[in-house]
């Protein structure tokens, strides 16, 4: 049983926390907050003490592993201080906001060998997990193209004040907290982007909310393939994958159904059972931690997405593409 503490206890803290309740493999037992007298309630409802020090926890011979769920220019920081407390480390996405702070903590964790983990939950999705098996059968022949979607609402809830509301910490409007999902699955299907271009814009937040709510990105991947990816925070909620190929294309969206036209004939549905995703991804890092051996998410990929992020803006302003090494 790996014993950790999360750091952060917003709404996706609070989700995270509730999804190993019953877990045999992983269970959080601390929390950490500036104001733990806040997360009182929290603490009885869920069995786990909450204490105001990273340090303290860092230092804690009963804990593991530590959780992120914290603002995005913090995990660099953060991550490279449970590396060196030997601590294991689980990152909420985005891993970090550039290419340079995403290496120093690859490394970091690397050079203490614990292991690395980050939080794309659609990994874990049953039907991205068909798709991709199905994808490397060979199924669709050769893929040539790969589109992502992940859209949603969200931009309309958001405060001024709230650090999800601002273009530090949110670059690329709402790819920080959706389009990156739907770009890491692209990422596991087509291989690592070389090239970003981006139309990224503010067309409808709120004047006090200083972030962009339309991006729109055309991709080249190494292995030769075309993308789009589309992220709109201030519409309904959207979710797509979809990768074509020579032989036929393959789409999902929804974590439980998955589409499948070949060259001929007409589309081929397959349902699957809903799955508790942040368990699964929260388990899997579990079993990487007992077993001595990598996260799903290789380090590579997690450079590769961040790289892509960090293009985005650079790019729009621009209005030119720019060339990832």
């Amino acid at each position: 049983m790996i014993r950790a503490a999360i750091y952060g206890l917003g709404r996706w803290g609070n989700r995270l926390l509730e999804s190993v309740r019953e877990s045999d493999k992983i269970r959080i037992t601390t929390g950490i907050s500036r104001d733990p007298s806040r997360h009182a309630e929290l603490a009885q409802r869920a069995g786990i003490r909450i204490v105001n020090s990273y340090a303290g926890v860092l230092k804690n011979p009963d804990i593991d592993a530590v959780v992120l769920t914290t603002p995005h220019s913090q995990h660099c920081a953060q991550v490279v201080q449970a590396a060196a407390a030997g601590k294991h480390v689980f990152v909420e996405k985005p891993f970090t906001l550039t290419r340079k702070t995403a290496e120093r903590a690859i490394d970091a964790c690397r050079q203490a060998n614990v292991t690395l983990a980050l939080g794309f939950n659609r990994r874990f999705s049953p039907a991205f997990v068909e798709m991709v098996r199905r994808i490397e059968a060979g199924e669709i022949g050769e893929v040539v193209h790969v589109e992502g979607q992940n859209s949603g609402p969200t931009g309309h809830s958001l405060k001024a004040g709230n650090w999800r509301a601002t273009r530090k910490e949110a670059p690329g409007g709402g790819m920080t907290a959706r389009g990156i999902h739907a770009l890491d699955c692209m990422i596991r299907i087509a291989g690592p982007v070389t090239r970003v271009y981006a139309r990224s814009q503010k067309r409808a937040l709120a004047p006090e909310v200083d972030m962009d709510d339309t991006t729109a990105l055309l991709l080249d991947f190494a292995r030769g393939a075309s993308g789009c990816l589309t992220a709109v925070f201030v519409t309904g909620d959207y979710w797509r994958v979809a990768a074509m190929g020579t032989k036929g294309w393959l789409e999902s969206r929804s974590d439980t159904e998955l589409v499948f036209r070949g060259l001929t004939g007409a589309p081929q549905r397959s349902p699957f059972e809903a799955i508790d995703k942040e368990r699964a991804e929260l388990e899997a890092f579990a079993d990487a931690i007992a077993a001595g051996r990598r996260f799903l998410v290789p380090p590579e990929a997690m450079v590769n997405g961040i790289a892509v992020l960090e293009s985005i803006e650079k790019s729009s302003a621009r209005g030119k593409p720019i060339e990832i090494s």
